[in-house]
């Protein structure tokens, strides 16, 4: 690991403590032309135990993405004040003594200099000293006097989550990817249990379906929340949180007396499977180098789409059986649950590297007693409750104002709602015109896993290969190739979904409708992530938790009318409407692809973003 120094307004030398295991680096000079004064100060940096020390004046770049500028040198002090608030009785004091402190020390250094032996002070090979005016705000004298020294990792320290084993990455990949697969599969499963969920709790077909709702609205709303908290505790206790929840809460469900208990553990087993969705791609970007990321990525999204369709085709014979029905399709979910659960205890570990930066840094200050060693975050890192406002309002604001943003979050929105709206309507369709039992119909979401694999295979091996043919012509909208065949597939597979379904016309064909219409679903909600990413850059995370707000409300609402809707409409009318709809939203990857440039040029955010790079 590395320790990076900051220097207090005195000059300061290491602890003899540490001094007496460093051996002496060469620092770089300043240019011949400069004068002393504005010389830039020199780079100090040694080991000891796999550490090493580094002015702060050579930290160029905070840790959170959402900060862009490095902490002054008083926010430095108010910082250590915070975690160390024993020194707030000599607050009061400080700007008092503070020059003759100054002066004390350079006596006290003067005179620990020629007591010291030759030989000493060359084993001790104690880099040049640097001084820098600072860490004042609520400190006392003695803190004062004291440097803050960074704590980081050093290349190829195992204790950094880019360099667990392959094993170890794909073992925790794995167990990922399956409570990913789990929180998809739970979202669709639960509504192959609607027939025999009605007639043991005496509710309405509209009243069963509000618990697909409800899970998507708490899959859309924790995340606003739950990103700030990984931030501040770490993805580790919010995974084994989440899962244990969302395990548990399948109970209150498979022992439920009355729809309002579904209703309510249907949100909350949401918001804790929302961490499936959302901290899933940021442990893999933890843990895989950019290079490396590629297959663990594209197992994340595929699981999210792919099980969305394979949850029905897996209960679709249970909820018929008369032993089992809908409550076992809950006991499953337990038993499932339970072994996530039971795997993430046993694989995972914490990879968010300022959280374990900071473990390290609080037990070097108890082992040694030194208080000055801190993790960069700790002075970067604003409160929880700034975090989490952040989080509310800057996805909102993006959504407002940014055009693109906007436009790609109502597409994805709709498009995601049609997802839903299909786990609505397929049942009505293949139950009503071509008389499907629950086992039948539940094979029928086979033709969503294939769309998935369809979109996958597409990605894979057309869109990157066009991405990296034209990505430097065209920038960010080369992401966009599969999102404007998506445009078109997606009206497309849903007039054939609409006109097909009819006695007469045999059940492939409106199969094949749904095939391409999850086709183009995943093709979407791939482009969308790939695209804002590139395009956002920095404002990338709100920006993508704008969409998935945008998306995970739209698949609350599509399912609370959408029996209604093909039972008013008919089923072909209905699929009309959405396929007219799918035609008109169609045109937005067309336009981004060909004007997205010159939209994002005229954006507060491209300018900031303009302004980041040039200064990089």
């Amino acid at each position: 690991m590395t320790v990076a120094a900051s220097t207090s307004a005195t000059t300061l030398v290491p602890p003899p403590a540490i001094a007496t295991q460093v051996p002496a680096v060469p620092t770089a000079s300043g240019d011949a032309g400069e004068t002393q004064a504005h010389r830039p100060m020199q780079e100090r940096r040694h080991s000891v135990d796999g550490f090493a020390l580094t002015d702060r004046a050579h930290v160029h770049e905070p840790i959170d993405p959402r900060i862009h500028e490095l902490p002054s040198n008083e926010e430095v002090a108010q910082g250590l004040f915070h975690h160390h608030p024993h020194h707030a009785r000599h607050a009061h004091a400080h700007h008092q003594h503070e020059q003759q402190a100054h002066d004390q020390g350079k006596i006290q250094e003067e005179q620990e200099e020629t007591k010291r032996p030759e030989s000493r002070a060359t084993a001790t090979a104690v880099p040049p000293a640097v001084t820098e005016k600072g860490l004042e705000s609520g400190l006392s004298d003695e803190t004062v006097d004291e440097d803050v020294i960074y704590v980081e990792y050093e290349k190829g320290d195992p204790r950094n989550p880019f360099n667990f084993s392959r094993t170890r990455k794909w073992a925790m990949t794995a167990v990922l990817v399956s409570f990913t697969a789990l929180t998809a599969a739970t979202g669709s499963a639960y509504a192959m249990g609607y027939n025999t969920m009605e007639r043991d709790l005496g509710c309405s077909q509209e009243l069963a379906a509000l618990g697909l709702s409800m899970y998507a609205l708490g899959f859309g709303l924790a995340p606003l929340v739950l990103a700030s908290f990984s931030e501040e505790f770490g993805r580790l206790p919010m995974y084994l949180v989440s899962t244990a929840i969302f395990a548990l809460f399948f109970i209150p469900m498979a022992v439920a007396k009355n729809i309002q208990t579904v209703l309510v553990s249907r949100f909350i087993q949401g918001m804790a499977g929302s961490t499936g969705s959302t901290l899933v791609g940021g442990t893999l970007a933890d843990i895989w180098v950019t290079a490396e990321r590629g297959i663990p990525m594209s197992l994340f999204a595929l699981m999210a789409c792919l099980m969305t369709g394979l949850g029905p085709v897996t209960v679709g014979y249970v909820d018929m059986n008369p032993h089992l029905e809908w409550r076992w399709i809950q006991w499953l979910g337990l038993i499932f649950g339970g072994a996530c659960f039971a795997f993430m205890c046993i694989v995972m570990k914490e990879t968010r590297a300022s959280i374990l930066l900071t473990r390290e840094a609080a037990k070097l200050r108890k082992e040694t007693g030194d208080n000055r060693y801190r993790a960069r975050v700790e002075d970067e890192r604003t409160s929880l409750k700034t975090l989490i406002y952040i989080s509310f309002t800057r996805p909102l604001f993006l959504l407002i104002t940014e055009p693109v943003v906007a436009s790609f979050s109502l597409w994805v929105g709709f498009a995601w709602g049609m997802l839903y709206c299909l786990l609505e309507s397929v049942p009505y369709v293949f139950q009503t015109i071509y008389g499907f039992n629950t086992g039948e119909l539940g094979l029928a979401f086979i033709s969503m896993v294939v769309g998935t694999l369809i979109g996958w295979a597409f990605n894979l091996f057309v869109q990157e290969r066009l991405y990296r043919r034209n990505v430097g012509r065209i920038g960010a909208e080369a992401r966009l190739y599969s999102a404007c065949l998506a445009g078109i597939m997606f009206p497309i597979g849903a007039f054939i979904y609409a006109w097909t379904s009819y006695p007469q016309v045999h059940w492939i064909a409106p199969v094949i409708g749904v095939t391409i219409i999850t086709t183009a679903v995943f093709l979407v909600y791939l482009a969308v992530f790939s695209y804002l990413a590139d395009a956002y850059l920095i404002f990338a995370s709100s920006a993508l938790a704008g969409q998935s707000l945008c998306r995970n409300l739209a698949a609350t609402a599509f399912p609370l009318f959408t029996f209604s809707m093909y039972e008013r409409l008919t089923p072909q009318w209905a699929s009309t409407l959405i396929a007219l709809l799918a035609s008109l939203l169609g045109v937005i990857p067309f336009i981004l692809f060909f004007c997205g440039a010159k939209i994002r040029e005229r954006s507060r955010f491209a300018k900031m973003l303009a302004a980041t790079i040039e200064n990089s």
